[in-house]
């Protein structure tokens, strides 16, 4: 039996747990090629479409508290997000997983109710798209941060992550992983607590952040407002700033590409500033935000990279992508340049 069979027999059993009595006729694996995670299509003999989320890397407690917390914010934004994120399914009055538990394989399955998409942006994005995507995350960050206090709590933090990573590299598996490369993580783990100290980033409110905005992840409306989000692998809470990179990569002028790597440059490009102005305008940064840009860049190649890349990514992006994280993304981390940015929104 292989093991694209066993995700689908996992995912049938978690429905079967969850409500026997409609039917799954077909199951489709709709999954990104990139991932390791998986996403399924269910057809029921009743006409309706689930789609199914199966994953197998971090915890069941961490994707357990993630999903918690999209869902529990899906219902509490309001209006014009209220429909922007895909509600999860329910069974009772608590959100539905399923876990599945062998000698081999222990994964995790979430249902969605399936999200309506509209237009999606250009691989180059237009000045005045620009602009509007600056204006919209704003306004998006505004909600999302007026709904903080009534969200499920969490055990997540930035700290909690790299503290992990550092736990690996004093294993045997994590050593053989790392090789030749632990005292560049020890001392990047450092400077990064360092700088989060001297920012007082610990004391920022935290607000529910996807982190991944590829221009695949979401999609707007007629009027260029948020419509719809969805892939929900990189959830945490933290700061607003972790949104920032993904965005600099969708306004660069590089554009969105199938062959990535996760150069620091389009955090200095202007059309960066361009969308950072616009969003300043709506919902200002402090000075120590922007300067924390770096970090939240260091902390994403460190955790997303290094640490989780072998299990999010497939192997031969895993493996680039690493290597690159050592040779260039980790070295190249000083040529932010917090001060045109500083400059340009006059902090």
């Amino acid at each position: 039996m292989n093991k694209q069979l066993n995700f689908n027999e996992i995912v049938l059993e978690a429905w079967k747990q969850y409500d026997s009595s409609r039917e799954v006729i077909s199951i489709n694996d709709i999954s990104a090629r990139v991932s390791t995670n998986h996403v399924f299509k269910l057809k029921l003999e009743t006409g309706g479409v689930i789609i199914a989320k199966l994953s197998y890397f971090g915890t069941y407690k961490n994707f357990l508290e993630d999903h918690s917390l999209v869902n529990s914010m899906s219902i509490n934004l309001t209006d014009p997000y209220n429909e922007f994120i895909s509600r999860s399914l329910t069974k009772g009055h608590e959100l539905f997983t399923y876990q599945h538990k062998d000698a081999i394989l222990d994964a995790w399955v979430v249902f969605y109710n399936p999200i309506k998409i509209r237009k999606m942006l250009p691989k180059v994005l237009s000045k005045s798209q620009i602009k509007n995507l600056g204006t919209e995350l704003a306004k998006f960050h505004k909600a999302s941060y007026q709904i903080r206090n009534i969200l499920p709590s969490w055990s997540k933090t930035l700290r909690s992550d790299l503290d992990h990573l550092l736990s690996i590299t004093e294993t045997e598996d994590g050593q053989y992983e790392h090789r030749g490369n632990i005292d560049t993580i020890k001392s990047q783990i450092a400077l990064f607590y360092k700088n989060l100290d001297d920012l007082g980033a610990d004391e920022w409110p935290s607000i529910p952040v996807f982190v991944d905005w590829n221009i695949g992840n979401f999609s707007l409306d007629r009027n260029n407002r948020f419509y719809s989000r969805w892939d929900y692998d990189w959830f945490r809470m933290s700061s607003r700033i972790m949104d920032f990179y993904f965005f600099s990569r969708v306004c660069s002028t590089i554009g969105d590409r199938e062959e990535f790597s996760y150069l620091i440059d389009p955090l200095n490009e202007n059309r960066f500033i361009l969308f950072l102005k616009e969003y300043h305008k709506v919902y200002p940064l402090t000075r120590n935000e922007v300067l924390f840009m770096k970090e939240a860049y260091r902390f994403f190649i460190l955790n997303y990279v290094i640490k989780d890349g072998r299990y999010f990514f497939h192997e031969v992006y895993a493996t680039k992508l690493q290597r690159e994280a050592y040779e260039i993304y980790l070295p190249q981390i000083d040529q932010f340049d917090a001060e045109k940015i500083l400059s340009a929104l006059e902090l």
